[in-house]
Formats: structure tokens, sequence, C-alpha cells
């Protein structure tokens, strides 16, 4: 997980073929593929509204800082995030790094 943590993405990614996938969602407890194999999306849990607010804001920068952006669905104390790679009709390398940067944030404990 750590090689995603300090990786770049990159805007010519190609899709993951299903080794790389199988492997990478290894890496990145908690995300899970949908049934086509197309996004991975992970639900964030907090204690309050502010909370999920400030962990919105770091998703952004990491979002920016990547050039690659997320799906959010927010509520009062919990955050689900989606990737997928549209220009690519799927996943790639993009989403992975990205989720891994958005999982080392902090969450409420217990969530």
């Amino acid at each position: 997980m750590n090689d995603l943590l300090l990786a770049q993405c990159d805007p010519k990614a190609p899709l993951l073929d299903a080794d790389t996938r199988t492997r990478v969602l290894a890496a990145l407890p908690g995300w899970l593929p949908d049934a086509e194999n197309k996004l991975i999306g992970r639900r964030f849990g907090f204690d309050n509204f502010y909370q999920v607010m400030a962990f919105v804001d770091a998703v952004a920068e990491i979002a920016h800082a990547q050039d690659h952006h997320p799906e959010m669905l927010v509520g009062y104390n919990a955050c689900t995030v989606s990737y997928t790679t549209h220009s690519r009709g799927g996943l790639t390398l993009n989403d992975a790094i990205c989720a891994a940067q958005v999982s080392a944030l902090p969450e409420a404990s217990g969530s």
C-alpha cells in the first residue's frame, strides 16, 4: 500500500486486468468493487457532520493534487467515496492510488 500512497496518477493509465485488480483490492481494506468491477467504493463513518465535511475537504485536496475525482455521497455521520476512471470505462491504477490516499485520512473510531 505504501507504493500507492506515494504514487501519482497517470492520465494514460490502462484498465486493470483481473489479476492486478485482485492484488490491488487486497491492498485496500474496506474498498469493494461493484458487480461489474468498474468501480470501487468505501463508506467512512464519523461522529458528526463537521467531521464528515472536514473529511470531504481532505478528499477534495487529494482529488485536486491527483487530478482524479471521486463520486461522494455525503450524510450526517458518513461519506461514501467511489472511484472509477470514466475515460477508460472502468478501474485503473489511478482509482487505487486515490483510494489508498483517502484511506490514510482519519476516520472516527469504531465506525
